[in-house]
């Protein structure tokens, strides 16, 4: 009886080579450089830049140390103040009432210290409580009731601006309240929210560093944390990060309480710099936090922008408000230039976010 054969496997074909690297370096340099432009704040650098080199050529004086130190100054005081701001930008909510509130913040510290005679850091933290409380509450009103942010901060904003002007004129008679720096604890406040250190020859203010430092945490906190991915997740679509587990309502929350810290330590340097406070002060800051972060690369619709981007917005924001003087231009023209960087540094960051994106 015959045996059957089998037939052998079909062979199939050898796959083939991979082609050999390019060694044209073009390939490669490409994907970094649209990662570069990617970043947030790659289009505020530009800018900054472009700033910078501007004032440095049209003004002597913005080229010594000294004028620089002072730039660092007007920009770390709005950039305390933008840092969270972006952050609540970037989880896509809004806070008008953010420059009242650090009026808020001094003028509870500087009448609870004052009419109580007591220790001024007993006023300090009566503050931090009150601010950390209005911002708090911003947050709560907003995840409540799901009015927009842009509604529920207008109100808390016009409420404020009313219990600055009216509880400081119920209390001390004024507009402004009374001086304190004879009371006991000033002088210690005073080092830590207003003090000056000696670097290079150059008297750098000490807000300065705590504006670095702050800057410092709050570029961990988003790259690095996962609560730094719920800001991005909640600013992106806060109902598919809710489907995927985020706390959006604890994120929401926690970035206007955020706000509302920003706010109080702002307050104190604004006090114990000036020894005493004027109760209409702070109203329109809220917009210049705001342009900070925009010209910073924080889109207005929320889940894009960083840190670095918000510094670098309040650089070119001190770097216009002293250039304008050192080139001894009319301070008139300040909102003028500030418009124009702002919609110059929108324009660029639209570009730099098609460019990356353009295959």
């Amino acid at each position: 009886m015959p045996v059957p054969r089998t037939a052998a496997p079909a062979q199939s074909p050898p796959p083939p080579a991979a082609p050999a690297p390019s060694a044209d370096g073009r390939a490669a340099a490409r994907p970094l450089l649209r990662r570069a432009l990617a970043r947030p704040e790659t289009g505020a650098l530009i800018a900054a830049v472009a700033v910078y080199l501007f004032f440095f050529a049209v003004a002597p004086s913005f080229r010594e140390a000294g004028s620089l130190a002072t730039v660092l100054y007007q920009a770390s005081v709005m950039g305390i103040m933008a840092l969270p701001v972006a952050l609540l930008m970037i989880g896509g909510e809004f806070d008008l009432s953010a420059g009242v509130a650090v009026t808020a913040s001094a003028l509870t510290a500087s009448m609870f210290s004052f009419q109580l005679s007591m220790n001024v850091w007993t006023g300090v933290a009566v503050a931090l409580v009150v601010s950390l409380g209005v911002g708090t509450l911003n947050g709560y009103l907003l995840v409540r009731t799901g009015l927009p942010s842009f509604l529920i901060t207008l109100a808390t904003f016009l409420m404020l601006q009313g219990l600055n002007l009216a509880v400081t004129k119920v209390f001390t008679g004024n507009v402004a309240t009374d001086s304190i720096s004879d009371m006991d604890g000033f002088a210690q406040a005073r080092a830590v929210f207003a003090s000056e250190i000696g670097i290079g020859g150059v008297r750098l203010k000490v807000t300065v560093l705590w504006w670095l430092g702050f800057a410092a945490l709050a570029t961990w906190v988003l790259l690095r944390t996962r609560f730094g991915n719920w800001i991005f997740a909640v600013g992106g679509d806060k109902d598919s990060a809710r489907a995927v587990g985020v706390p959006v309502a604890f994120t929401k929350i926690a970035l206007f309480t955020a706000v509302g810290f920003g706010a109080w330590f702002t307050g104190m340097h604004l006090l114990f710099s000036f020894r005493a406070v004027q109760s209409g002060e702070g109203v329109g800051n809220e917009f210049l936090y705001i342009i900070a972060a925009v010209i910073g690369g924080c889109l207005l619709t929320g889940g894009h922008g960083s840190a670095i981007g918000a510094v670098v917005g309040a650089f070119i924001f001190g770097m216009v408000s002293q250039g304008i003087v050192y080139a001894n231009w009319n301070p008139d023209w300040f909102t003028f230039f500030l418009g124009v960087m702002l919609l110059i540094a929108t324009l660029v960051n639209l570009w730099v976010r098609r460019t990356a994106t353009r295959r």
